[in-house]
């Protein structure tokens, strides 16, 4: 089971697809953008992502309390939705120069649409995929017309129920696209590790059979290196060129020397899940040479009595092993063994 995007394979085969996510931290400055762009390409990213839609597609400018953020702990507590978004979007007419300057550096391009309006505007581009937010994930409008385009298709799954999740991919599948991966993902900014859930990774791949990523909101990157090993084949992280100069999703971003680590140890990370194996590894068997093994320690006459003071286990490993010592001792030496002799059967 793999999914192919472009140049890229995504699977267990090949090392984790890392998608550096751009969002609103541009903060309106297309010169920006194209650094976080090059930014992403230096680090080793394998993508650079972007959000399309425009304040007027996300929600209306109205002064009523359900269009404005309470929550105390929310980094954008106090703002309206439309406030908000006008803040975050991308505009559309950047979308072409940031494309563009990502295929000059060799990475992919692609973004979220949040309506049916931007599916039909990144098709003009021709997106190699998409991504579906977390909370678009209930959106089977949306969903069926990404679907449509025969492409593959990311779904983010944060707050989704089993039921909710089955319902996004049945649809997605009816619809035409074949190559599905879902986000592990829990939608708070900053997410706490401990709301995570890492260990849903296998149980999602076993219920949908498709590949699973992580798309990842948590601080640092101990979870999305954890979610290598169980299992995730994409890793989403946003990223940001200096969180000091702010951005509307910076305080949760990564910056460009952090995206690098993270692509190394992610990297590392799978490189290091190998196979079920025991034994010496081809590099290691030459440390075979410094396990402990059977020496004399103490020069020996022939027919002297072999003992735990003249024979003892100690490094390198030339000797027989010690388990013998109790299968020596007591006998008699065959012939004069000198201090450090690799101690073997036929001395005895």
């Amino acid at each position: 089971m793999s999914v192919q995007i472009g140049k890229y394979t995504i699977g267990a085969e090949h090392p984790p697809f890392i998608i550096a996510e751009m969002s609103g931290n541009h903060n309106k400055s297309i010169a920006m953008a194209l650094k976080i762009v090059e930014a992403a390409a230096a680090a080793g990213a394998h993508a650079i992502k972007l959000q399309t839609y425009t304040a007027d597609t996300m929600t209306i400018d109205i002064e009523k309390s359900d269009f404005f953020i309470n929550d105390i702990d929310s980094l954008w507590n106090g703002k309206s939705l439309y406030e908000l978004y006008e803040e975050a979007h991308t505009p559309w007419e950047w979308h072409g120069p940031i494309f563009n300057r990502a295929h000059e550096l060799g990475i992919m391009a692609f973004s979220t649409p949040f309506d049916e309006t931007a599916v039909d505007f990144l098709e003009q581009l021709n997106t190699p995929c998409y991504k579906i937010a977390s909370f678009e994930n209930t959106d089977i409008p949306l969903i069926r017309k990404v679907a449509a385009t025969g492409k593959p298709v990311m779904i983010s799954t944060g707050m989704a129920t089993v039921a909710e999740l089955d319902e996004a991919v049945k649809t997605a599948r009816e619809a035409g696209a074949e190559d599905i991966v879902l986000l592990k993902c829990t939608s708070t900014y900053p997410a706490s590790p401990k709301e995570t859930n890492l260990r849903t990774i296998h149980h999602m791949r076993e219920l949908f059979n498709c590949e699973i990523g992580l798309s990842d909101h948590t601080m640092g990157m101990g979870a999305a290196v954890c979610s290598v090993a169980l299992g995730a084949t994409v890793i989403e992280k946003h990223l940001t060129l200096n969180r000091a100069e702010g951005g509307v999703d910076s305080a949760f971003s990564m910056e460009p020397d952090e995206m690098k680590l993270l692509v190394q140890e992610t990297k590392r990370a799978w490189q290091s899940l190998g196979a079920i194996k025991y034994g010496a590894e081809k590099n290691e068997k030459k440390s075979l040479a410094y396990r402990r093994s059977l020496y004399v320690v103490q020069d020996i006459k022939k027919g002297e009595k072999i003992t735990n003071k003249n024979v003892r286990a100690i490094r390198p490993g030339y000797g027989i092993a010690p388990k013998y010592i109790e299968l020596i001792t007591g006998r008699v030496a065959k012939k004069d063994l000198n201090r450090g002799t690799a101690v073997s059967l036929d001395i005895i």
